[in-house]
């Protein structure tokens, strides 16, 4: 018998993250002199085989993971997934363009997260939530909704079988109240978090008080290349892997704006910017300009 109760926990220990507590106090409770000992544990062993088993059947609908090569990010992909094995926390530094949003996820599903819960990614805002899960869907050729998902205020495309959940921070924030020790997600990527918004500082906080009581849990905090080491060392010294930019050649061409800038306020910034553009349209047409 003691035999059965070592391989049912070690059974338990591969199935869903939100099934474990509940599974494990059932079995720590199980006794057998009790009068129906035998059919408890029946039922228990049955329950933990079908938790161990969803997560079995997430992994085989794990697609082929592949990272573009022309993103930078692809460069220190093994590393990355080796990190996320290695550390319960890891620190990713990457400039716009670097392709950390939309392949950190796919890179933890190589690292075999993914599969005892979700992947959470948060952003800043909806339309980022939402417009970055139709992308990394289509790289996973998968409809949207299904492998990816997002959920955002008034809208939730995530099912059961959805590996991979983008979010907004608030709505991370939220799901807090019911579920405290956020068991849904086995993985969790907080993204952008240089930009230290409210609800960013207090997930930085909360998440760091969970992981003591989550040791399964894994946490990657994305940043611009700023305030790095600050992250780290709040994570207990965490890792911190920095990924390059992907840059573009800028010539600087000083057009100071002539006369009184004060006498002329703000029609003459406007008139500086339309005669800036027109020169520019003048030597090469092509293009767009930002202002």
């Amino acid at each position: 018998m003691t035999q059965q109760i070592r391989q049912l926990r070690q059974r338990l220990s591969q199935g869903m993250a939100a099934d474990f507590p509940r599974l494990r106090r059932d079995l720590d409770r199980w006794r057998a002199d009790a009068p129906d000992a035998d059919q408890r544990l029946a039922r228990l062993a049955e329950q933990i085989e079908a938790s161990a088993l969803r997560s079995e059947l997430r992994r085989a609908r794990v697609p082929e993971i592949s990272v573009p090569e022309d993103l930078p990010i692809a460069t220190r992909a093994d590393e990355i997934v080796e990190a996320i094995r290695a550390h319960q926390v890891v620190v990713v530094a990457g400039e716009t363009g670097s392709g950390k949003t939309t392949q950190l996820p796919k890179l933890c599903l190589a690292a075999g997260r993914g599969l005892a819960g979700l992947i959470g990614c948060t952003q800043p805002r909806r339309i980022a939530a939402k417009s970055i899960s139709r992308r990394v869907a289509e790289e996973l050729k998968s409809p949207l909704g299904q492998l990816v998902g997002f959920a955002v205020r008034f809208q939730d495309q995530v099912n059961e079988d959805t590996l991979i959940k983008f979010m907004t921070d608030g709505i991370l924030l939220a799901e807090t109240q019911s579920d405290r020790f956020l068991r849904r997600y086995d993985t969790l990527i907080i993204d952008e978090a240089h930009e230290r918004s409210l609800n960013i500082d207090f997930l930085l906080g909360y998440v760091k008080r969970l992981l003591p009581r989550r040791p399964d849990l894994k946490v990657i905090i994305t940043s611009a290349t700023i305030d790095t080491e600050r992250f780290s060392q709040h994570f207990g010294n965490a890792p911190v892997i920095s990924v390059e930019g992907r840059g573009y050649p800028v010539e600087v061409r000083w057009r100071p704006i002539e006369g009184d800038r004060e006498e002329r306020g703000d029609s003459g910034l406007y008139q500086a910017i339309a005669s800036a553009s027109e020169e520019l349209a003048a030597t090469d047409p092509r293009g767009d300009i930002l202002v």
